[in-house]
């Protein structure tokens, strides 16, 4: 029985295409995998401390091998309680919207606040990095208008950095595109979202 974690990163809810993709995605998976579990994590309802004060005087304590404060141990323990949750899932999937370019704040947020040396990556002794994280992860990205790496600027910075970010902690990613939802006008974006879906459906059966 395996263990998926989903994380919601859009605030639009029913209004969102991301999220739409990645529920026909979890309904599918919850009936190709009857006996495992799915748990919801949405990054807007987390509320997650800033990462500042003690918090990131206990990150730079770690690093430095130095002893922490009351306080900053009990701001690392958090840290550490979500980031040792995080990487105990044996499957991950994301709903990222794209915002100017990029991914949501609060998804941003959530990345920086667990993406912590020793919790969920390492440094070798040759210097390279080592995630600490294994499994697959599928990343529902949504866009307004559609991108390729060949445009000029290099606008996306939605999907290579979630790619990027999972390799990086030790996860397996695969993208799945959902574009343009805005710019070529409703047909368009509801045709992205229909063959999003059925895309989605057919990963399910094989994640």
């Amino acid at each position: 029985m395996a263990r998926l974690l989903y994380v919601e990163a859009s605030p639009r809810k029913q209004r969102s295409h991301s999220i739409a993709v990645s529920r026909a995605f979890l309904d599918a998976y919850r009936a190709a995998n009857p006996t495992d579990t799915i748990e919801e994590l949405d990054v807007f309802a987390e509320k997650l401390p800033p990462f500042d004060g003690d918090t990131i005087a206990a990150k730079y304590a770690v690093m430095g091998g130095e002893d922490f404060s009351q306080e900053q141990k009990a701001a690392w323990d958090d840290v550490t309680q979500r980031g040792e949750k995080f990487k105990s899932f044996d499957k991950y999937v994301f709903s990222v919207p794209m915002w100017n370019f990029g991914i949501s704040y609060a998804l941003k947020h959530y990345i920086d606040y667990i993406t912590q040396p020793g919790l969920l990556f390492k440094t070798t002794d040759s210097g390279d990095y080592e995630g600490l994280c294994s499994g697959p992860a599928l990343v529902i990205c949504a866009r307004g208008g559609e991108y390729n790496p060949a445009m000029p600027g290099g606008y996306d910075y939605q999907a290579p950095y979630m790619k990027l970010w999972c390799g990086f902690v030790g996860l397996s990613p695969e993208l799945l595109l959902v574009q343009p939802t805005l710019n070529n006008g409703p047909e368009a974006a509801k045709q992205a979202r229909a063959e999003a879906i059925e895309e989605a459906k057919k990963k399910a059966a094989e994640f």
